[in-house]
């Protein structure tokens, strides 16, 4: 797929859905399972963490309140962002693409829509959670603001890493 990204790939090549169909959580934590799995070494507990965070998710989910964005190329999911919100807040869950789709420009498209749905939700207040690992993810969240607010060594994905909470106030108050 890299060679036949790079020949014949672009970012108009991808749909991108908010409307969250059967499947695809599922479809979501074998994505974080497999990936984090082979590219950083975590364990089963990383996944079920991810699939009780999808279960909480899917027992709470408003489609009036919260928003996915699910990116598809050849009606295959490869990507995804999920918006969950707290209230006050919204939390920036799930952030995930399949390598061979990486260095496309999704992840900025997906996070200038975030911005667009905080506007839309009159929340200036967003979160998220990952890891010291995730260089290329946590370059992108700081440069849209998000700035390091807390963090905490933690073994929960069956490898010691520190676990890192990145907070966003948009400055326009609503």
């Amino acid at each position: 797929m890299n060679n036949e990204k790079s020949a014949t790939l672009n970012i108009g090549d991808i749909a991108i859905r908010t409307v969250l169909q059967p499947g695809d959580l599922g479809y979501i934590a074998y994505l974080h399972g497999d990936i984090y799995a082979r590219e950083c070494g975590y364990g089963l507990n990383f996944e079920r963490y991810v699939l009780q965070g999808l279960a909480d998710f899917a027992s709470q989910y408003n489609a009036g309140k919260d928003r996915v964005w699910i990116c598809e190329h050849r009606q295959q999911m490869i990507g995804v962002l999920v918006g969950v919100n707290r209230g006050d807040s919204i939390q920036l869950r799930y952030f995930i693409f399949r390598p061979e789709y990486r260095g496309l420009g999704l992840g900025k498209k997906l996070m200038d829509r975030f911005i667009k749905y905080m506007h839309e939700s009159q929340i200036n207040k967003s979160y998220l959670w990952t890891t010291n690992e995730q260089h290329a993810a946590i370059s992108l969240y700081t440069r849209y603001g998000f700035r390091l607010t807390e963090e905490k060594v933690s073994n929960g994905f069956d490898k010691e890493l520190t676990e890192r909470r990145y907070d966003l106030e948009l400055n326009n108050k609503y």
